[in-house]
């Protein structure tokens, strides 16, 4: 069987458990946003990543599917409130919560799905569950905290690497980290192994989000689901732009900036020139060198872990398959 199988079942194995777990409760207004949210899709890759890290360690996927869900559970839970506070129409292609109902039920259907993340770690023996909130708390608030430093960043001029790298991390990569070293926590894996393959999360997501990156600004418009420089769009400031700015010209620089100033009707000659001080100053090749380094660091993480090589192998091939995506 092909790891895209494999990927797949995991992914079956888990809706089916998600349909089961989560069944339509009183006042329909609470519950209908968290049906609608959780059942438009998604790659489900954090659950997918418990289910395959626990299976890793040694025990069966299913008993990871709680934890897995909590992980679900959580992410959509912060995209119905980042929806609201980008005030954003569409979601995976259909309506955000708040624009099909209204945003107060967006803010109490989050705070539903918030708590219910919590209820689905209470059927683990009390050490797992110990382990798995406190994890959790953590991870829950660093996610918390990037969505602020991100917020904070479209109003500054002085944003630094460091600070960006620092904001994907919490926003993006933690969730990714959390969701396994969790799998090994289910399946009672040593301390050491546990720290690695969350390292190996961590340092993946970090990639992942750097990917999403340059592909937000040179991927293909047929197969990237976004709209292709969007984040110019938006005057973003990603990793390319943070790179054109410590690298460009001062020619170039001034213009970046005023580019970044603006927000046309039509923005195409706006992102063709952006992206052209994009390559020119280098900053596209150290985005692509900088995505190398964090896969790299993944994956010794992965290789300090006591997994078993045809396990390694199978989390590596899952790394390598996220990182050669053009979607």
């Amino acid at each position: 069987m092909s790891d895209i199988d494999i990927i797949g079942q995991y992914r079956e194995q888990f809706v089916t458990h998600l349909q089961t777990r989560t069944k339509l409760g009183e006042p329909k207004n609470l519950y209908e946003p968290v049906h609608y949210i959780l059942g438009l899709g998604g790659k489900r890759m954090r659950p997918i990543l418990t289910l395959m890290t626990a299976k890793a360690f040694g025990v069966k996927a299913e008993d990871a599917l709680d934890a897995a869900l909590a992980v679900e559970m959580f992410h959509n839970f912060s995209l119905v409130h980042d929806d609201i506070m980008d005030d954003a129409p569409l979601r995976r292609g259909k309506t955000t919560v708040h624009e099909r109902w209204d945003v107060n039920t967006g803010i109490l259907s989050g705070d539903a799905m918030l708590i219910l993340s919590y209820q689905f770690f209470e059927s683990y023996p009390a050490e797992t569950y110990k382990e798995l909130t406190k994890l959790f708390s953590k991870t829950a608030l660093e996610v918390c905290e990037g969505q602020q430093y991100d917020v904070d960043f479209e109003t500054r001029d002085d944003v630094t690497i460091p600070e960006y790298l620092k904001m994907i991390e919490y926003k993006t990569s933690v969730l990714v980290a959390a969701a396994m070293k969790m799998g090994a926590i289910v399946a009672q894996a040593s301390k050491k192994d546990a720290n690695a393959i969350y390292e190996f999360g961590r340092n993946l997501g970090i990639a992942f989000q750097l990917q999403d990156d340059y592909l937000d600004a040179f991927g293909d418009p047929k197969t990237f689901g976004k709209q292709v420089g969007g984040d110019i769009m938006e005057n973003k400031k990603t990793y390319l732009f943070l790179k054109s700015l410590e690298k460009a010209s001062k020619d170039d620089q001034d213009g970046l900036l005023h580019l970044y100033s603006i927000k046309p009707e039509d923005s195409t000659a706006k992102v063709e020139a952006v992206k052209t001080i994009f390559k020119e100053s280098g900053a596209v090749e150290e985005t692509k060198k900088a995505i190398q380094e964090f896969t790299q660091k993944a994956f010794d993480a992965l290789a300090e872990t006591n997994l078993p090589d045809k396990n390694k192998a199978l989390l590596k091939q899952f790394g390598e398959s996220l990182m050669e995506r053009t979607v």
